[in-house]
C-alpha cells in the first residue's frame, strides 16, 4: 500500500477553500517525496560507477541519434558501466537498450507525466518518481559522468542543473559530455561569446563541458578523468552530496 492510499479521505479529498485540509494534504506530501528518496536510494546504492545519459523523448528508433546512442551505451556498459536513462521512450530507451544487451545494469528512472513517458522495456532496474527533484538528485547522485544527447526543454533542464551543480560546489567535478557537434555547437559557442563575453560566467567553466561524437572516445575520455582518483568518491565528496 503506497502512502497516497493511506491518507485520510478528507485530507485526500480536500476543497480549495478549505486551507486546514490542504495544509494537511501538503504536510503528508512531503512523506510522499521522502519516501521516494530512501526507495530510491537504497535500490541504487550498489549502482557504482554508473553514466547518467539524456536526450529527447521523441526521437524514433531509426534515428542516427537513436543508433549512437545505442552504441555509446553499449560500450559504456561493456566497459564496467552501468547506464541510467530516464526510463522512457526515444534516446532514453536508446541508451537503455545498449546497455541491457552488454555487461554492465541498464537503470530507468522513470517519471510519472500526463504525455510521452512510458516505461521502455530494456531496464534491468527500474525507479519510478512523482517528482521531477527527486529524480535529479538521483541522476546527479549516482553518475559518475553524463552523456548528454539532442534533446529538447527536459535535456537542457538537466544539462544546465548538472553544470549549475558543479559551478557552485554543490556536486562533485564529473565530465559532462555533448554528443552532436552539428546540434550543440551553436548553443557551445554561445556559451564562449555571450556568456563569457559578457562576464556571466567565467571562461574556467567552459571546462566543464566537452563536445565528443566518437562512441569510442567518449568512453576514453571518462576513463582518462578518473585514472589517477578511481571512481568512488572521496569522504569529503560524499559529503556534498548531502548537500544536494
Amino acid at each position: 500500500m503506497s502512502l497516497k492510499d493511506k491518507l485520510p479521505e478528507s485530507i485526500e479529498t480536500a476543497k480549495p477553500n478549505d486551507t486546514t485540509g490542504i495544509l494537511a494534504r501538503e504536510a503528508w506530501r512531503v512523506f510522499g517525496i521522502m519516501a521516494e528518496f530512501v526507495e530510491a536510494t537504497e535500490r541504487l546504492q550498489s549502482i557504482r560507477p554508473a553514466v547518467s545519459i539524456f536526450g529527447s523523448a521523441r526521437t524514433p528508433k531509426d534515428h542516427a541519434y537513436y543508433k549512437l546512442t545505442e552504441e555509446i551505451a553499449r560500450l559504456l556498459s561493456d566497459s564496467g558501466f552501468a547506464v541510467i536513462s530516464g526510463g522512457g521512450p526515444g534516446i532514453m530507451e536508446a541508451a537503455n537498450k545498449g546497455a541491457y544487451h552488454g555487461k554492465s545494469p541498464s537503470v530507468g528512472l522513470n517519471i510519472q507525466l500526463p504525455h510521452e513517458q512510458h516505461g521502455n522495456p530494456y531496464q534491468d532496474i527500474s525507479q519510478t518518481f512523482r517528482h521531477f527533484f527527486a529524480r535529479k538528485v538521483m541522476f546527479v547522485r549516482h553518475a559518475s559522468a553524463y552523456v548528454v544527447m539532442p534533446g529538447g526543454f527536459g535535456t537542457l533542464d538537466e544539462l544546465s542543473e548538472a553544470l549549475t551543480l558543479i559551478q557552485t560546489g554543490k556536486s562533485r567535478k564529473i565530465p559532462i559530455i555533448l554528443v552532436g557537434q552539428p546540434f550543440w555547437g551553436g548553443l557551445v559557442d554561445w556559451f564562449h561569446q555571450t556568456l563569457v563575453g559578457e562576464g556571466m560566467i567565467s571562461p574556467e567553466d567552459m571546462n566543464l563541458l566537452q563536445v565528443i561524437d566518437e562512441p569510442k572516445l567518449i568512453v576514453d575520455a571518462i576513463f582518462k578523468f578518473y585514472e589517477r582518483r578511481g571512481f568512488e568518491p572521496s569522504a569529503a565528496e560524499r559529503e556534498m552530496q548531502f548537500s544536494l
